[in-house]
Order: C-alpha cells, then sequence, then structure tokens
C-alpha cells in the first residue's frame, strides 16, 4: 500500500529526510516514531503529495507520487498534526463542505457525514460550532474529515498531540476501530504509550534517518540485551533476594518496593529453572515472570535525542 524507496529531502546543505526505505502493506498499523523535528511531518507531506522530495520515490497504493498525485489524493484521508477549521460553520455543516470536495452528493453526503460522526462520537455536537469544541473533539472531528471518501491509507500526524489524559484514550479507541475495519494507518508520534497496543510494526526515526523499522516484537528484540525477572514470594523475601544472588546464572537481584528485580547474566535465555529452585526451598512464589520492554525503552536505547 506504501513503499518508499532512497526517499529524501533536503533544505540546502539539511537533511531533513536521509534515503528513507518502508514498506507497509494493507492493514497494517505503523507507527512513526521520532522526536520533533526528526522527520515524520516531511514523510507524511511527501505521501500526501504535499511537498516534493529531493530525490528518491514514493508510491501510494501504486501510484507514483510523481505522476499519479489525484489518484493518490483520492485513496488517502491526511490529518495534519495542527489544521483550520471554518469559524461560522456548525459541525455537520463543516463535514458536508469537505464531502463535496469529494464530489460526494444528495442524500448520500447526509448520509456518510451522519456515519463519520457516529464513527468518532460526535453526534451529539452535530448542531454546534465548530469553535465550541474543545482540543480533542477538534481532533476527532479533523479524522471524521479524514474518513469521509473512505480513504484505503490513513496518514495522521500527531492525532494525540494536545490532547488530555482522556481525549488520548478516546483517540485510541478510534484508531482500534479503523484498524479494525482493515485500514492501512501510518501514525506518527512523540506520546509513545500511545501507540504500544495499537501497531503491529514500528520505525523509530532521528535526524531524517530511520534508525529501525519491523515488526513491533522483533524490534523489542533487537533492543533487548538481557532478561530481567520480577519475582515475589509469600514470605521470607530477604532469604529468597539471598538465595537468589547465590545462583551461578543470576549478575544482580534488587529488592524494588518488596518485589525482586533479577538481572540474569549475558546469555541466560531460558529461566524456569529458577522458579523450581525456589519452590524446592519452600519459597510460595505469589510473583514470576520476565520484565517486558516497551516502547519507551526501545525508544532510549535507539536514539539519542538529535534532531535535523
Amino acid at each position: 500500500m506504501i513503499e518508499t524507496h532512497d526517499l529524501t529531502k533536503m533544505y540546502g546543505e539539511l537533511y531533513a529526510l536521509n534515503r528513507l526505505n518502508l514498506t507497509l502493506n494493507q492493514g497494517d498499523v505503523y507507527g512513526f516514531i521520532g522526536p520533533n523535528g526528526a522527520g515524520k511531518t516531511t514523510t507524511m507531506r511527501i505521501l500526501a503529495t504535499l511537498l516534493n522530495p529531493s530525490w528518491g520515490e514514493a508510491t501510494v497504493c501504486g501510484y507514483s507520487i510523481y505522476t499519479g498525485s489525484k489518484e493518490i489524493r483520492r485513496v488517502i484521508g491526511y490529518m495534519p498534526d495542527f489544521f483550520g477549521v471554518y469559524d461560522d460553520m456548525k459541525v455537520v455543516e463543516y463535514l458536508e463542505f469537505f464531502a463535496s470536495a469529494y464530489r460526494i452528493k444528495g442524500p448520500a453526503r447526509r448520509k456518510i457525514c451522519e456515519e463519520v460522526l457516529e464513527l468518532v462520537d460526535l453526534t451529539y455536537k452535530r448542531d454546534a460550532l465548530v469553535t465550541s469544541l474543545s482540543r480533542g473533539m477538534t481532533q476527532r472531528l479533523g479524522l471524521a474529515r479524514t474518513l469521509l471518501h473512505d480513504p484505503q491509507v490513513l496518514l495522521l500526524d500527531e492525532p494525540a498531540s494536545g490532547l488530555d489524559p482522556r481525549a488520548r484514550i478516546e483517540m485510541r479507541g478510534l484508531l482500534k476501530e479503523l484498524r479494525a475495519m482493515g485500514k492501512t494507518i501510518l501514525v506518527s508520534s512523540h506520546i509513545l504509550p500511545e501507540l504500544a497496543d495499537i501497531c503491529n510494526k514500528i520505525g523509530i526515526i532521528e535526524q531524517g534517518c530511520l534508525l529501525v523499522n519491523g515488526e513491533v516484537t522483533e524490534v523489542m528484540k533487537q533492543v533487548r540485551t538481557d532478561i530481567v525477572l520480577n519475582i515475589n514470594v509469600e514470605d521470607r523475601l530477604i532469604d529468597a533476594a539471598n538465595f537468589l544472588e547465590a545462583q551461578p546464572e543470576v549478575e544482580t537481584v534488587e529488592d524494588k518496593n518488596g518485589v525482586l528485580i533479577v538481572k540474569l547474566n549475558e546469555g541466560v535465555v531460558k529461566y524456569g529453572f529458577l522458579a523450581n529452585r525456589l519452590l524446592e526451598q519452600g519459597f510460595e512464589l505469589t510473583l514470576f515472570k520476565e520484565d517486558e520492554i516497551n516502547l519507551e525503552t526501545a525508544f532510549m536505547h535507539l536514539t539519542k535525542g538529535i534532531t535535523s
């Protein structure tokens, strides 16, 4: 659905985007992660045919950004990080205006506007002025606008930016619904928890260069350098800590708020034997699990905080 090959954008001697290679298949939800100024918005503007690259190629649904801009605009929904609204329009009028721009006419136009309002949970605000909406509602309205023509591909630039916690949760729920509908979604963010449970692929970009790209599980494996376990026992916590420290496979043991954080030696990948040894010593396990790496850990491990 989306492919780029050595996609590059320069401003003078500055690389805003440096030989980007991406492949998104139908139904992929791709989390595009990077600090502000990393090249995320530049990528989306090029894919939306709003910005020409310095060199390289990109195709969307098989159409080249150089020769198929009209076709691309028919099959994508692009939501920029900030977008203008018309102050004197009601919510439903705003959507009908854009639906007419997509040449959706007559009863079909009103029907699709009502459907997208229901999808983004703004039906109760259909007759409110656009300027009366909160930031979260405005973001949902912007998402509704991108869905009017039922695009195959969604380019969402920082959709959760500036939202309060409740609005971010609601936006995440909307993205999950769109994923269930089979949309191919490229969503950028620097708020990592927003992407953790909705994306099947991620890319981490910094200073215009794609540092890592692939399935979420594979990226996490790249980042992990050792295994850390969280272990707790019913009682005799100090005894359990001392016992674990004496095991040859264990590097360190730390008591963190009543939970033993056990770091295994490099190269130790199986750890079930530790549970067996604890049970053999009469300890009653209440917690025994591997400490999971999250997107924030991966991001901090792979980036240096540099912007273009």
